[in-house]
Formats: C-alpha cells, sequence, structure tokens
C-alpha cells in the first residue's frame, strides 16, 4: 500500500522504466528541475488499482525554474536534447519562471510553488 513519500519513491525506483525516464532528464542539470504530473500520477493510479498494464501518458512533464533565462526556445532545444536520449517518449519542457505569464497568475517563486498551484491536485507531485 502506498502510504508516505517514500513509498512512492520506492514505487518509481523499482520501475526500470521510469528510473530510465528520471536518468535522461537528468543530465541537462537544470536548476530547480521535476518530472511531474501524470508520470507520477499513473504510477500510483496503476498501483493502486493493481492495472497490469502502464497507463499511457500524453507526455511527459518536466519542469525546472531559472528566472535568468525564460526563452521558450531553450525549452523546444532541451526537449529535442531528450529525444536523442529517449525519441520514444513524447518530452514536454517548461520553465516555470515563465508560466505565470502563460496561466495569467502572479509568479512562482519556484517549482515546488509552482507544483503546489497546479489545477488538477491529483498531478501536483513531482520527482527527480
Amino acid at each position: 500500500m502506498l502510504k508516505t513519500q517514500e513509498d512512492v519513491v520506492k514505487l518509481i525506483q523499482n520501475d526500470d522504466r521510469m528510473m530510465e525516464i528520471v536518468k535522461a532528464a537528468s543530465k541537462l542539470n537544470l536548476p530547480d528541475w521535476w518530472i511531474c504530473a501524470g508520470f507520477v500520477r499513473s504510477k500510483i493510479w496503476d498501483t493502486l488499482h493493481v492495472f497490469e498494464n502502464r497507463t499511457n501518458t500524453p507526455d511527459v512533464d518536466v519542469i525546472y525554474f531559472d528566472d535568468k533565462n525564460i526563452d521558450e526556445n531553450t525549452e523546444k532545444e532541451m526537449e529535442a536534447e531528450l529525444r536523442e536520449i529517449l525519441p520514444d517518449i513524447p518530452w514536454s519542457i517548461k520553465n516555470e519562471a515563465r508560466m505565470h505569464v502563460i496561466n495569467d497568475i502572479p509568479p512562482y517563486i519556484s517549482s515546488e510553488d509552482a507544483i503546489s498551484k497546479f489545477p488538477e491536485t491529483a498531478t501536483a507531485l513531482g520527482v527527480n
């Protein structure tokens, strides 16, 4: 049963595919980065419901916080880098230092702050 943060971390650590994805994202050396949303939520959901097959997610959300470079093109370049490492993963990278503009809300102060304000609370989870 999943009851603690440690339980969730162990669940992911014991999933070779998820760890492959986490390790690929870590190669970017992003500041304050997390893989979040459906990547984590779906693993928990599948485990709690004893699904034999992994739930596919439309993308793998990697977020980070860098208020010194908020150019969206940087995110696209990093997505391309990750596609070279794992081409079958639908990467989506977002710098949370600029996402407040997109979401029309006050600026975030960190990636954790951004995650805490995700509108769908079931996806307000991240690992790195």
